[in-house]
């Protein structure tokens, strides 16, 4: 596997972390991204349909500023009970200081408890790329052209 490893600073915002609840972490040796814990003294109700601000009790400095963190949405809280994050994706900038938070919003019907260390979503880091736009006439020309968003997904007969 051809990782890279970076050093990334964490603040720990409340007390609760590493006494009650883990730093993110990497499942696998294979995990692309770390878990993101909740940190609260006690549960936190998400009624169906309705939105929440999660705490996680930790802040992080990305010294790269060709780097970001994304929090993504927990594949198995999506299928299983409709808890995803509000915002889809959390981006974390290289000049973010403050506590990472979890937007979470359920679509499920019933309400959603989330108690203090349960596993909220997904963190991950990657190299972003600032661009200049170049102002065309044209574009190349590729196979597939201008066909439509989903133009290459399921077909419905």
């Amino acid at each position: 596997m051809n990782t890279k490893t970076q050093k990334i600073k964490v603040k720990i915002i409340s007390p609760l972390i590493k006494t009650l609840i883990p730093l993110p972490s990497y499942a696998t040796s294979g995990s692309a991204a770390m878990d993101l814990h909740a940190c609260c003294e006690q549960s936190i109700v998400i009624a169906a349909g309705a939105k929440g601000k999660v705490p996680t009790g930790i802040a992080i400095e990305i010294s790269d500023p060709e780097m970001v963190a994304l929090v993504f949405p927990r594949s198995g809280l999506a299928s299983k009970h409709g808890i995803s994050l509000s915002n889809a994706v959390g981006v974390i900038d290289s000049d973010y200081r403050g506590e990472i938070i979890c937007l979470l919003k359920n679509d499920g019907c019933e309400d959603f408890v989330v108690n203090p260390g349960d596993r909220l979503a997904q963190l991950g880091f990657f190299p972003i790329y600032r661009v200049s736009w170049e102002e065309v006439n044209e574009l190349s020309e590729t196979g597939r052209g201008s066909g439509g968003f989903g133009s290459t997904g399921i077909s419905q007969q």
